[in-house]
């Protein structure tokens, strides 16, 4: 574990003496023992991950770091010891002339599994709590959102027949290389447990899943004509509409009557009225996903809400394991890894690219020239926003990423403006050089070419 001292001033010193203690952030003094970090470091590990400042009074907010780097070796070697592959777990010293002492900054992931404390009970993060999981309804609670345990391998109160005689699975079994038959096959899958059938093997066979699992695998489609930030009853037109079925059709159902509802909102267009188009996969990579993913031990369907400038999907459960909104796109995490691995095996499955279903949406959009999807973890789910707005058009793009950074080259301009050749970027910058928004730095060419905005001659200065 690489650590390194960071020198701050007294200004940055005071925002972090007085930073609000809550969700992703904890202040301790120096003094306290290692072993009685570790209730802090379980709970931000169990929850979103967060920071902690290891040397700032709890009370006072007095700055009263370690004397140097060694000083603080028990605390480290704490830290190595409850994140051992170091990957979810950086340490920095913060430095500040005008106050005495080093203070410690640990920024903590959110891991994988199931974190303890020194007192082997796991805490999880509640605002600016710790609190422990501490009876076994929590601790199930802890280990289905970590991904650890899916509610797919429950059975389901529902005799296994129900599963093994459905058409669904009469009809799936005649596509299966070698010839089998519907029970042994199923046997086979895991999908029957001594005389019942399991959560997947419902989800995925039965004809009605929702009468033998109620409010766990609907979806529920609503149109509301505002753009307000909430839905509102007065602007829906017309009631919910309700999708139902096994997971094949029904994903296929409401991918349809999403599509068919967003395409008869109308919008303004430069001459006339048209009609909001999204690309197709976005829409159905982002269904598919909220369907594949959710937590089906939440009583509560997968909610769409189409409104007049965007479209939400909401499904229950946060995100699993050690997937975040900032890392989804990179990461792979399946809580429900059998429903996930049979609905591949459908003809014409709706997770065809296993794993690359939001990658998929993210560059769908990005080809009709459309801002990427919005994807938020909630208190107890996942929201994800996909918006009708318009991407910025390059020459913006890269406009506002040099109002934060002296200069940009090709290769992180095609990054931020979308732009995928070479080429097409160099155009762009040579129309921006054109204009005088932009100017070549001196003495760069080739591969290090970088361009930064113009600056005004002296000679065009205003003079007084």
């Amino acid at each position: 574990m690489t650590i390194s001292v960071q020198t701050i001033s007294k200004a940055q010193a005071d925002k972090i003496r007085l930073i609000d203690e809550g969700q992703f952030s904890d202040l301790k003094a120096a003094e306290l023992l290692p072993s009685k970090l570790t209730k802090a470091m379980s709970a931000f590990a169990n929850a979103d991950g967060g920071e902690l400042y290891i040397g700032i009074s709890d009370k006072e907010r007095h700055w009263q770091g370690f004397a140097n780097v060694e000083a603080a070796n028990a605390h480290i070697q704490t830290f190595e010891e409850f994140f051992p592959l170091g990957t979810d777990c950086q340490i920095e010293f913060l430095k500040c002339e005008a106050l005495q002492g080093l203070v410690m900054h640990v920024q903590l992931g959110k891991t994988q599994g199931i974190s303890k404390a020194s007192d082997g009970i796991p805490y999880i993060r509640r605002g600016a709590q710790s609190l422990p999981v501490n009876t076994p309804d929590k601790l199930k609670r802890l280990e289905l959102n970590k991904g650890i345990t899916s509610f797919e391998n429950e059975t389901a109160p529902v005799s296994k027949d129900v599963i093994i005689t459905s058409e669904i699975t009469i009809r799936f079994v005649e596509t299966v290389v070698p010839n089998t038959e519907p029970e042994p096959w199923l046997k086979k899958q895991r999908l029957l447990r001594d005389e019942n059938a399991t959560v997947a093997g419902v989800l995925l066979f039965a004809g009605e899943p929702q009468a033998i699992l109620p409010k766990r695998c609907g979806t529920k489609i609503y149109r509301y004509k505002t753009r307000e930030a909430e839905g509102f009853r007065d602007a829906l037109a017309f009631d919910p509409k309700t999708i139902e079925g096994c997971l094949y059709d029904q994903i296929k159902q409401a991918v349809l009557v999403t599509t068919e509802i967003v395409e008869s909102i109308p919008r303004m267009g430069e001459e006339t009225l048209e009609t909001i188009k999204y690309p197709p996969e976005a829409l159905h990579e982002i269904i598919t996903n909220a369907m594949l993913h959710r937590d089906y031990s939440i009583a509560d369907d997968i909610h769409i809400r189409i409104f007049d400038n965007r479209v939400e999907v909401q499904s229950p459960g946060r995100l699993p394991a050690h997937i975040t909104p900032k890392n989804i796109l990179d990461e792979r995490f399946a809580r429900n890894g059998q429903i996930v691995r049979i609905l591949n095996k459908f003809p014409e499955p709706p997770n065809k690219d296993v794993g690359e279903g939001l990658n998929t949406a993210f560059s769908a959009m990005h080809s009709l020239g459309l801002r990427e999807p919005i994807i938020q973890e909630r208190d107890n789910s996942v929201l994800v926003i996909i918006r009708h707005e318009p991407l910025a058009s390059p020459e913006q793009a890269i406009l506002e990423y040099l109002d934060s950074h002296e200069t940009i080259k090709n290769k992180t301009a095609r990054a931020v403006t979308h732009v995928r050749a070479d080429y097409q970027m160099k155009a762009v910058f040579g129309r921006m050089v054109e204009k005088g928004q932009i100017e070549q730095v001196p003495n760069t060419r080739t591969n290090s070419t970088a361009y930064r905005k113009k600056k005004k001659d002296e000679a065009e200065e205003p003079t007084a």
